[in-house]
């Protein structure tokens, strides 16, 4: 009798596949939760519960190797205002103890990781911020972060009513990749070598500057291209697991730098329903933004103008006559600073309705027009019995009118 054979067809295979992949994943998410846990349980105990302050706003910054992290680090922290240097992942692991854990041959492992980017964290300078380069790199990384932020919410929560609801504000949490293709990468990578080595030969040679460090990877095309595709494998997938929790930024950096940047900032740009905490968002939310009002100023400007002229056709000419002398003449002589203050007591400007049209007219001839009342109390008598001064009150209109101004030519 034959044993009985398990065969597996080809529309078998890539079931079998994923159900491996999906289980060790599995796994790695139940690793995550017990590292987490612990590391948690001792952050609580060293610092306890109301002094786990962590940034308010993480930027994880990750990118292809050769993708301008570290050029452009300096530029996004200007963008989102952030002063503390950026949490180097690969930096924090030099560190004395973790090159003895290494010399003693033990790996520096997720826990190790998570642990000391946590701790790091915890200090006092990243409270408003920071930027994480180079985490999270790993699923159990991944799952960490996630856990973390769970963890932040809660701790608002707990502290919303108290003393020190300030030290846990609404937590921003943004993934930013710089992406670049895999000859791109290669490419940046030997180009950087180049110059590293230039580098060190010149200060070796002259004395005069620092050495850098070098990589052998970036000498070698495969191996520029193995560690290309360990950041796909790897950081890539992680991260993008990570876009349907927290704002994701997928940056092109394929380009020059200038549009590199314009590509971050677009990125970045400032949205006040995910960074201001909801109930502060509540109480302005129905003020209009900007872009709303200009979106059709021009259509409503020019429906002010043609109804001035046929529902007020004498005031609205009383103020382009009033323009056309007092003002005009001024402005000419302003012609190339492109700036001109004007005094005006017409009694005309009393009606507010005057005001605006003034305002309007000049807009829709290209200026920018601004109108304050001043009011000034001019004596006129005086009581010598009573010591009393009567006074007459003096208005003043004061308008500023701002246009690009003429460009001298010097020869």
């Amino acid at each position: 009798m034959k044993s009985a054979e398990t065969k597996v067809t080809k529309s078998e295979a890539p079931k079998a596949q994923k159900t491996k992949k999906s289980n060790h994943q599995d796994l790695e998410v139940k690793d995550a939760q017990i590292i987490f846990n612990a590391v948690w349980s001792d952050l609580e105990a060293s610092y306890g519960r109301e002094r786990l302050h962590f940034p308010r706003e993480l930027i994880l910054l990750g990118g292809a190797p050769g993708a301008g992290k570290g050029t452009n680090t300096p530029f996004i922290m200007e963008a989102r205002g952030l002063t503390c240097e950026p949490i180097v992942v690969s930096a924090l692991l030099d560190t004395p103890k973790m090159r003895q854990l290494k010399e003693a041959g033990q790996l520096v492992g997720d826990t190790e990781v998570i642990r000391i980017i946590f701790e790091k964290m915890l200090e006092p300078e990243y409270q408003d911020g920071a930027i994480l380069d180079g985490f999270p790199r790993t699923v159990v990384q991944v799952e960490c972060m996630k856990l973390l932020f769970h963890k932040m919410m809660q701790l608002r929560t707990e502290f919303y009513d108290t003393e020190h609801h300030h030290n846990f504000r609404q937590p921003i949490i943004h993934i930013m990749m710089l992406f670049i293709d895999e000859k791109e990468s290669v490419d940046r990578q030997l180009i950087r070598g180049r110059e590293v080595l230039a580098n060190n030969k010149d200060v070796e040679r002259t004395g005069i500057g620092s050495l850098m460090e070098y990589r052998a990877t970036d000498a070698e095309p495969k191996a520029a291209q193995r560690r290309y595709k360990v950041f796909k494998e790897r950081t890539y997938d992680a991260l993008q697991s990570l876009r349907e929790v927290f704002h994701y930024h997928f940056i092109n950096a394929q380009g020059e730098l200038p549009e590199v940047r314009r590509n971050i900032v677009k990125e970045l740009k400032y949205q006040s329903s995910l960074e201001l905490d909801p109930r502060t968002f509540d109480s302005v939310r129905l003020l209009p933004l900007a872009s709303e009002i200009v979106a059709h100023a021009r259509q409503e400007l020019v429906k002010r103008m043609d109804g001035y002229e046929f529902n007020h056709p004498e005031l609205f000419h009383q103020v382009v006559r009033m323009i056309e002398v007092d003002i005009m003449p001024i402005v000419l002589h302003h012609a190339i600073s492109g700036s001109a203050h004007v005094n005006s007591e017409n009694p005309v400007l009393e009606n507010p309705l005057a005001m605006a049209m003034l305002i309007d007219v000049f807009s829709e001839r290209g200026y920018h027009a601004t109108v304050d009342l001043h009011k000034i109390e001019i004596p006129e008598s005086f009581d010598v019995k009573t010591g009393k001064i009567q006074c007459r009150m003096k208005k003043v209109w004061r308008t500023q009118i701002q246009f690009k101004g003429s460009e001298l030519r010097r020869g």
